[in-house]
């Protein structure tokens, strides 16, 4: 495997779908995304699939002059369609691929998708929660998509199941502009996090 090499620069990862099904109003945020982290000079570390949102991310922050890193497993690259004039690593599996993702990243942003960018995003909160990371998570959308997680993920702090401090870690924002301001905001002054603990004892009757 090649390794990933280290960058002057700050490295923003983004999560996002593959799907070419879904509206056009997400490939818009998606190449929005792209171009605006090349604007600012970050390098946009993502999946490493040429569709889909992956892809029009990728291609933006291309085009616009950027430096991209795709990360993908040997058995996605014939079938996510590896982009041209981007550096890729190849990786035996997800699970590397999601450490290599991690481990090359400053921050993440997470557009819209499904499963598998859930699934990547939750596994970033629960390092988060267990205090392994303090790398800043934004979920963007225009349109309210993630509104449903948030409010799923407000309710385990209320059950009590997810400490009330990972409730001021829950940003969503509307424009790439505001996650990467508040993406500055975090690295500089990042919000308090509270202990590991899983809290205290209760009565069971």
């Amino acid at each position: 495997m090649k390794p990933v090499l280290p960058t002057d620069s700050k490295s923003i990862c983004v999560f996002c779908g593959a799907s070419k099904l879904v509206d056009q109003h997400f490939f818009t945020l998606a190449q929005e995304t792209g171009a605006a982290l090349a604007a600012h000079g970050y390098r946009l570390v993502y999946g490493g699939g040429g569709i889909g949102l992956m892809g029009a991310t990728a291609i933006a922050a291309r085009d616009a002059g950027g430096n991209v890193l795709g990360v993908i497993p040997k058995f996605l690259v014939e079938i996510e369609d590896l982009l041209p004039n981007i550096e890729h690593v190849i990786v035996e599996d997800m699970r590397e691929r999601k450490h290599e993702m991690y481990e090359a990243s400053d921050a993440f942003i997470v557009l819209p998708g499904g499963i598998g960018t859930l699934e990547e995003a939750i596994e970033i909160m629960s390092w988060m929660r267990l205090h392994l990371h303090a790398k800043p998570l934004i979920f963007l959308d225009t349109d309210g998509y993630w509104a449903p997680l948030i409010d799923l993920l407000n309710h385990t702090i209320s059950a009590k199941f997810s400490p009330e401090w990972m409730q001021h870690h829950l940003f969503r924002v509307q424009t790439v502009e505001e996650a990467l301001t508040l993406i500055k905001e975090q690295w500089e002054n990042p919000t308090f996090k509270g202990n590991i603990k899983v809290g205290g004892e209760i009565d069971l009757l």
